[in-house]
């Protein structure tokens, strides 16, 4: 028979044992908590909320409606359980120097913020540590690796395909209606300026407005004067075509004829000037200059459909457990 002692050292064993198991797991929100394991591997609710939140794009993916909210995170956990299912199947490839990669592949990541402050701000932004960024870079050169050993070579495209492709889609993807080729001065606003930072802007526009009218070269004014990033070239935007700008500079452009300064316009960045260098007619691209481009996205979409089919494949041998 057990004494008295010896059962409180029992329970207290058992109350231990219940508390280390729940240390072990995470609790069922948390952002480390399973949400999916695929052999055995875990996919976590942090990757799950990342995930749904690059699908939605801006906002907050819980003040979707209920259903749309649900598809997302379907479409979510499909997209990151076919991720891991390709990564596991690429650790199997033979691969040189995986971890000089991945490091390789974080600093060009940091090279595009000016210091380690605005890259941690950037990651904090999309809820990341370097950490997870490391391992989804690490996940993204072996699934790539695997495309490249696996696919690429099997995804051939032929000239009669390509052709083909070009005939049937001339005029949808390859006429391009009315462009023009325009510059732009901009003086900027910031979002939320109040009315008496918005008169100053707007005066500043009229007086750089009659200052190129009066015959100062537009480019180099632009390059004092102006706040948008064209400004080191002077202005230029290119060419544009209906529908790839703003549309109250889009109207005010191309009512303008090639030579011609229009009046200021305003636009949510602020006050435009705008000069219109050349007006060109609908034209459609030949053959030869979009051959290359074309046979490129056949043999993307080729490979696109057999990783489909393989991870499909991949799907039907794994243990796929929802948490």
């Amino acid at each position: 028979m057990l004494s008295m002692n010896k059962i409180t050292r029992s329970a207290a064993a058992v109350s231990l044992l219940a508390l280390a198991a729940c240390a072990a797991e995470p609790a069922k929100n948390s952002p480390q908590a399973a949400v999916e394991k695929v052999n055995g591997t875990v996919i976590t609710r942090a990757e799950l909320d990342r995930t749904i939140k690059a699908l939605v794009g801006s906002g907050d993916p819980r003040q979707l409606p209920p259903d749309q909210f649900k598809k997302a995170t379907e479409a979510a956990l499909n997209q990151l359980t076919a991720a891991e299912l390709l990564y596991q199947a690429g650790m199997k490839l033979e691969m040189k120097d995986l971890d000089k990669q991945v490091t390789a592949r974080i600093v060009q990541s940091k090279y595009q913020y000016p210091s380690q402050a605005d890259f941690d701000k950037a990651l904090k932004s999309v809820d990341m540590t370097q950490k997870d960024l490391e391992e989804a870079a690490r996940k993204d050169i072996v699934i790539n690796n695997l495309i490249a050993q696996r696919f690429a070579g099997k995804a051939e495209v032929t000239e009669p395909e390509v052709r083909k492709f070009y005939e049937e889609n001339k005029l949808k993807q390859f006429t391009q209606g009315d462009r023009i080729k325009v510059s732009h001065i901009l003086i900027g606003v910031p979002k939320g300026a109040n009315a008496e930072a918005k008169k100053q802007a707007r005066e500043k526009a009229l007086a750089v407005l009659k200052r190129v009218k009066g015959g100062e070269p537009f480019a180099e004014v632009a390059k004092k004067e102006s706040t948008s990033p064209t400004k080191d070239q002077g202005g230029s935007l290119g060419i544009i075509g209906k529908g790839q700008t703003m549309p109250l500079f889009e109207k005010a452009a191309f009512a303008l004829k090639a030579g011609e300064i229009g009046d200021v316009v305003e636009t949510q960045l602020g006050f435009h000037v705008i000069k219109v260098e050349q007006k060109l007619p609908p034209a459609t691209e030949r053959y030869e200059d979009v051959k290359n481009q074309i046979a490129g996205n056949l043999k993307r979409e080729k490979i696109r459909l057999m990783l489909a089919a393989y991870v499909e494949e991949l799907r039907g041998k794994a243990k796929i457990k929802k948490v």
